[in-house]
């Protein structure tokens, strides 16, 4: 008898999961709440890792598609502090093995490796239910959306899924973006354009930062940075409803910034976004239930400082179809994925909840120790 899987969410990691199986014969379907691809933003730029992203890629067999829109000459990387003194900077104009991709790219190029029919849009999963044969169904507003041998809860960090074998939730790191975005910099805004010749640059300051990454056809993707309380947070730090009292409050909140810093600020267009960062305890981890697991931000939802969340995810849709491909027995199968998961998910949250120290009292100090370790490792890798 066919079996099948249905993946709630259709993300990066949901996306490779069903792409895997299906170049190993096992039909998944992919319930996804956007009514279509571009419903909603999917956010800025993403650094894939070699041993993660590309190996699922890879894997998936979609290296190819990947290389012709990836962006191999933005590696770089550059650290300020508030007054716009250069601490650190890394060019890595190409061949650096880091590559990136927008994330709406990155997507597109899961969703045309697919079969339209097995992305269901539109779909809101309001409940999994427990079959007596030990099967699922999964549940919309108006009914059944379909019964699976395996359901995947890849549906980011406030699952729908994960109550049916975890009791956890995302906590408050207490960490707020600010998210600006900027159009057509090269162009319009030289200025601000010469401070990203390629890649990203990061500003330090006291308990604040920023963190601005190009995108492609010369869009800029900006996170001012600041350490809140939960009052702060449900008061609002800025009026991200209007634009331009936004831009002023933002400006007020960063005394002594440097007016080159202060001018991404004044470059930015009217979309405009609060984000908190919220994570899941490092080494969270659950009971195996047969019939259902995680993945993605729905299993280990972190900071997003080391650029692990997709690479994590895309790894966790690798992992799980090769797993149910090679085992005939299922639960099995995804119990031994659960146990590596978990394992690897850990020290990847335990590195990227250490990013938090990039917004705090002595931030400067935390980053240049964290680069003056990575110069010694390459270093070391170097000597070897």
């Amino acid at each position: 008898m066919t079996r099948t899987v249905g993946i709630v969410g259709g993300g990066p990691g949901g996306l490779t999961l069903a792409r895997v199986l299906a170049t190993r014969g096992i039909a998944a379907t992919v319930f996804e709440l956007d009514e279509h691809p571009l419903a909603r933003p999917q956010g800025g730029s993403l650094d894939l890792h070699g041993d993660s992203g590309l190996r699922a890629l890879r894997e998936a067999g979609l290296e190819a598609e990947f290389k012709a829109v990836a962006r191999y000459d933005d590696q770089g990387d550059a650290i300020y502090d508030a007054q716009g003194t250069l601490h650190f900077q890394h060019n890595e104009e190409s061949g650096g093995d880091r590559p990136e991709i927008d994330r709406t790219q990155l997507r597109s190029l899961l969703l045309a490796s697919l079969p339209s029919e097995r992305i269901r849009w539109g779909s809101k999963v309001s409940a999994v239910e427990p079959l007596s044969d030990g099967r699922y169904r999964v549940v919309g507003p108006e009914g059944s959306l379909g019964e699976f041998d395996l359901v995947v809860g890849a549906d980011g960090a406030w699952s729908r899924i994960r109550p049916l074998v975890s009791q956890e939730t995302p906590a408050f790191t207490g960490v707020l973006f600010i998210e600006l975005q900027i159009d057509d910099v090269d162009t319009r805004h030289p200025e601000v354009a010469k401070l990203l010749p390629h890649g990203k640059i990061s500003v330090v300051g006291n308990n604040q930062g920023l963190i601005a990454q190009r995108s492609s056809h010369g869009h800029v993707r900006v996170y001012f940075m600041f350490r809140v309380s939960e009052e702060q947070l449900r008061q609002g730090l800025v009026d991200v409803s209007s634009p331009a009292r936004a831009r002023e409050q933002l400006k007020a909140l960063l005394p002594g910034w440097a007016p080159s810093l202060l001018a991404f600020i004044d470059a930015s267009n009217d979309t405009l976004a609060a984000r908190p960062i919220i994570a899941l305890p490092v080494g969270h981890r659950w009971t195996h239930r047969p019939g259902v697991t995680l993945l993605g931000d729905a299993a280990h939802v972190m900071p997003p400082f080391s650029g692990e969340g997709v690479n994590m995810a895309m790894l966790d849709g690798l992992e799980l179809a090769l797993a149910l491909s090679s085992d005939s027995d299922w639960s099995r199968a995804v119990k031994g994925y659960e146990e590596a998961m978990f394992e690897r998910a850990a020290g990847a949250a335990e590195g990227a909840m250490q990013g938090l120290d990039f917004v705090s009292e002595h931030a400067l100090e935390h980053v240049m120790e964290h680069f003056r370790e990575i110069q010694q490792q390459a270093a070391g890798a170097g000597a070897h």
